[in-house]
């Protein structure tokens, strides 16, 4: 019974493993070519916005007599012009969308300060006031060099997060296999 489940989370740990590997050399790649990465998150969007469009008007049509459904068409509208947009002009797509995470992060960051400051009288406040500085300065950091940090920029980040994610799977692959590996008699 043992070697069945041992065998079983070989395969998953494995598996975990090769997953984890994979993303990471991805996530090297895409921050070694982050102008590349960065039309290919921006495109990605753009195919993403199309379908959310179309999958609205379908919405919209099964639940016409619900109301709204001008408005629901309209926002079907909205989606789709905006993912054509993104698709025929990508580079003006890119510094809307690098201005975009620029302001999120801008207003992520002063609300996690307010958090923080609301925070404050509980023990380890100081980690959220922390992640609030470090925030709102990645948000001004990419305000103050817009428009030049937009072509590698989202790149960049897609590329470290994706970095990220492959070392948590083969930390968690290796995890499992060490814990594993002190259950077997």
């Amino acid at each position: 019974m043992t070697s069945d489940v041992s065998t079983d989370t070989n395969k998953t740990g494995n598996g975990s493993l090769i997953s984890g590997v994979i993303l990471s050399v991805l996530g090297v790649i895409a921050i070694v070519a982050p102008n590349f990465t960065t039309i290919f998150a921006e495109t990605w969007i753009a195919a993403i916005l199309i379908f959310a469009g179309f999958t609205k008007i379908v919405y919209a049509t099964q639940t016409r007599e619900r109301g709204g459904f001008i408005w629901k068409i309209l926002l079907s509208g909205l989606y789709i012009a905006t993912g054509i947009m993104l698709l025929v002009y990508p580079f003006t797509g890119v510094l809307t969308l690098t201005l975009l995470l620029g302001t999120f992060l801008l207003t992520e960051g002063t609300f996690e300060l307010i958090l923080a400051f609301k925070l404050r009288p509980q023990e380890n406040w100081t980690w959220v006031l922390t992640n609030g500085i470090i925030t709102l300065v990645l948000g001004a950091m990419i305000w103050f060099q817009w428009p030049f940090n937009a072509p590698w920029l989202i790149g960049t980040l897609v590329g470290v997060s994706i970095i990220f994610t492959g070392a948590s799977r083969v930390m968690l692959a290796l995890s499992g296999r060490s814990t594993l590996t002190g259950q077997l008699p």
